[in-house]
């Protein structure tokens, strides 16, 4: 059985991440304190090399864009959090014969590194990055491409496990993939069909996913 599982806020904490990094950025550079609010904002959703390219003249940075980008990379890696026992989790779950996949928007290196820094790349069978394959999600070709790289078909059937409603949620369900929807305590979004299984975090789901295939 294929389990495809979000980055960013589902197997990471990135919005913890991100502050801390934000904040020992603005230390660094004597920033005001105002300064961590801006980058925050900016990078909340997503982060690319571009995105430092206004953030140095908002902040009125003499550094390299480039080199702010690979400070960001290598500081937001070591920033993340990934729980021991959500490993020990998708350990579990890949002895029970499941095949483990990461389907995330976002830039190649970032999300690679993230996911090396928290101990996580050699459990799942392919990594499936929006920038790398040219499509994000909710699009139909990320999903296909996410079960292509896992070695698998979406004809197959799977879940997608993700806490985005819309990218996560509603793309996998039309491309035929279960949800399981990492709330972290927030109520659905109306007008969105409802997720398969809603836990608080991954988990659950992953027990949850176990429960269901017994």
């Amino acid at each position: 059985m294929l389990a495809l599982f979000d980055l960013d806020n589902t197997l990471i904490d990135r919005r913890g991440g991100l502050e801390d990094w934000a904040r020992r950025f603005v230390h660094s550079r004597r920033l005001p304190r105002a300064s961590e609010f801006v980058i925050c904002d900016r990078l909340s959703e997503r982060a690319y090399p571009a995105d430092f390219v206004e953030l140095r003249e908002t902040l009125r940075l003499s550094d390299d864009p480039g080199g702010l980008w690979h400070e960001y990379v290598d500081g937001i890696a070591r920033s993340v959090h990934c729980a021991p026992e959500v490993r020990k989790g998708l350990e579990e779950l890949r002895g029970a014969g499941w095949t483990l996949g990461v389907a995330t928007n976002g830039a190649g290196d970032i999300q690679r590194a993230k996911l090396a820094a928290a101990g996580l790349t050699s459990l799942f069978d392919g990594i499936c990055v929006s920038e790398e394959i040219g499509a994000r999600k909710p699009a139909y070709e990320h999903f296909e491409a996410a079960a292509s790289l896992c070695g698998t078909r979406l004809s197959a059937g799977g879940w997608m496990v993700g806490d985005n409603p819309e990218t996560d949620m509603e793309g996998a369900h039309a491309v035929g993939l279960r949800t399981v929807w990492v709330s972290s305590g927030r109520g659905w979004t109306d007008g969105l069909r409802e997720p398969d299984i809603v836990v608080r975090g991954v988990l659950e789901a992953i027990g949850a996913m176990r429960a269901l295939a017994d």
